[in-house]
């Protein structure tokens, strides 16, 4: 098959402040137009399982460019995303990726690539800003902040399109990040339900939800996912995929649209660890709009040279059993129990690769934390704060929403928008508008948190027996210690529920569990410890290379390929 390929001639502008070179595209000299390329010297990847580096190579070689690969993956939501399994992953798509992948494309041509990600497709969770010129909308999913318009790129944004990524589009998600009410994951007003492709109408966990779906099937090359407690780690053990919750104040939460500053954090949801180590090589960093940022290490790793198959060997990995496993609907013979078997067998695939696993290795605190109400009153507390600031600090809104008090109102008044049957909760909103500042329970709540996920918690387990990680099913409590410590946790794929699991109901338009649906497996550690933890994430993964094992159901796999818009 033959391709002709015609490049733009490049002008250049060294822009006065960051001497970042513009490209624009204008017309095409004789001396490269019309260059063949044999697409048939090298097949083309299989966008369902493409990596970053397979996408580098066949960008770099010539075999397609970055505008191929944006009308591909357009196409490929087209496909599922409203029409046939109508998964609901995706809110809205870039109305500027093609003109902004024709300019990388040029770029490439001239001056190589800036990065790994330069024209890689990323999908954004519908709550990290976007600038309104590029005609997109930045909503948390609901239809109060319609065409709302946001001063300025989310601080991971702007790493990214420094890298050279293309913003494919944003990802649905439970609304206000699953914290207007008692909603099921994956629900918003603006997006409706989104559902997983390993089972149709399977619950895809959330908040990331979205992320999650879009990154399983090859809707897009990566996606950024955020989580304030379980909203990366559970959509990525419920979609097969590799996902990577940061250290709070590894990676800016500026411009995203908050619950609390001090749970809060976005990271990368791929298909491989590698992809969420080159993600997350580009969005950490200290951002001068997140002071919390300041406390990271000074220097930020090359998250890519954790990728060691031996990092395992020698490492000593803990499995807090008690309130994580121990009597939870994870072991037992309830329909969970998948997931406890699978478990069980991970930890031996883990000593096989050289490890040490110390089982139990308890944290102190874990009663305590099943028990505790601190997360609560701190998360009610913040976000009534923070999301006033956010409202407040918008350049314009045209629903007129200017509070937390604005959007319930504004939800009330529009139920055939906000609140269809169903879907009418609001009680965290309601929760949250009810507390009143910053008050000594607050702050007692919360130095009780980063207490209990600390130093009585992940910290405590990790000196009292002298480990380097713990490790957990991605399922259950798993999430909350590392969330209120502020911890980071890196999950992999484990299993997936049997043909002859006990379909559940999860929500009104979704189930759980379900036959073929996914589950995680959960490396947790300190603050800033994710070097170590892709190390290990990785070597698990590459042994058992547990997402190749199964694909979604049929209708939900898209057929578009790049040789389909190449023609």
């Amino acid at each position: 098959m033959k391709v002709l390929y015609l490049y733009c001639s490049v002008s250049i502008i060294l822009l006065a402040l960051s001497q970042t070179p513009f490209v624009q595209c204008l017309t095409t000299p004789a001396s490269i137009s019309g260059r063949e390329v044999d697409a048939g010297d090298a097949p083309l990847p299989d966008l369902y399982e493409a990596s970053i580096l397979e996408l580098q190579d066949g960008l770099d070689a010539g075999q397609f460019t970055s505008v191929d690969l944006i009308k591909a993956y357009f196409a490929r939501i087209e496909e599922v995303n409203l029409q046939g399994p109508s998964l609901r992953a995706v809110i809205e798509t870039n109305p500027s990726a093609l003109e902004q992948a024709a300019s990388l494309d040029a770029e490439r041509a001239v001056f190589g690539k800036r990065s790994l990600l330069h024209g890689i497709p990323v999908i954004l969770k519908d709550n990290i800003a976007t600038i309104a010129s590029e005609g997109m909308n930045t909503t948390a999913g609901s239809f109060a902040l319609l065409k709302s318009v946001v001063p300025d790129d989310a601080g991971v944004v702007k790493k990214l399109r420094k890298a050279g990524a293309i913003i494919l589009g944003k990802a649905n998600l439970s609304e206000f990040a699953e914290f207007r009410g008692n909603l099921p994951s994956g629900w918003s007003g603006r997006g409706g339900q989104t559902s997983n492709a390993y089972f149709p109408h399977a619950d895809p966990c959330g908040s990331s939800s979205g992320s999650g779906v879009t990154t399983s099937i090859g809707l897009t090359a990566v996606a950024l996912g955020s989580e304030t407690d379980g909203s990366i780690t559970c959509p990525t053990g419920n979609n097969n995929l590799a996902g990577v919750k940061p250290s709070v104040g590894l990676t800016s939460r500026a411009g995203v649209i908050p619950i609390s500053e001090h749970q809060d954090t976005v990271g990368p949801m791929a298909r491989s660890i590698t992809d969420a180590a080159i993600v997350l090589s580009v969005i950490a960093g200290k951002d001068p709009n997140d002071n919390f940022t300041s406390a990271q290490p000074p220097v930020v790793p090359d998250y890519t040279q954790a990728l060691n198959t031996n990092a395992l060997n020698g490492a000593r990995i803990g499995v807090p059993r008690q309130v994580f496993l121990d009597g939870s609907d994870l072991t037992g013979n309830g329909s969970l129990s998948a997931i406890g078997l699978a478990f069980e067998q991970a930890l031996n695939v883990i000593r096989e690769l050289g490890a040490t696993v110390v089982d139990p290795a308890d944290l102190p605190s874990a009663e305590a934390i099943a028990r505790s109400n601190n997360e609560t009153v701190v998360l009610d507390t913040d976000f009534k704060i923070q999301i006033n600031a956010w409202l407040e600090g918008l350049i314009s809104i045209p629903s007129g929403v200017r509070s937390l008090a604005d959007l319930i109102a504004f939800d009330n008044a529009n139920p055939s928008l906000e609140e269809p049957v169903n879907f009418t909760s609001q009680s965290e909103f309601i929760a949250s508008e009810a507390t009143t500042g910053f008050t000594d329970a607050y702050f007692q709540s919360l130095a009780f948190d980063h207490e209990l996920g600390g130093a009585q918690g992940i910290d405590a387990a990790l000196k009292m027996f002298d480990l380097d990680a713990l490790v957990l099913p991605a399922q259950g409590l798993t999430t909350v210690p590392a969330a209120i410590a502020g911890y980071p946790i890196v999950t992999v794929p484990l299993g997936f529920f049997p043909s002859n699991v006990t379909i559940g109901s999860a929500g009104p338009e979704t189930v759980y569990p379900a036959p073929g649906v996914p589950f995680g497996l959960s490396f947790l550690g300190t603050a800033f410890s994710e070097f170590d933890l892709i190390g290990f994430a990785f070597a698990y993964e590459q042994k058992t290379k547990t997402r190749l094992e199964r694909r979604a159901f049929p209708a939900a796999i898209p057929k578009t390929q790049l040789k389909d818009v190449m023609a």
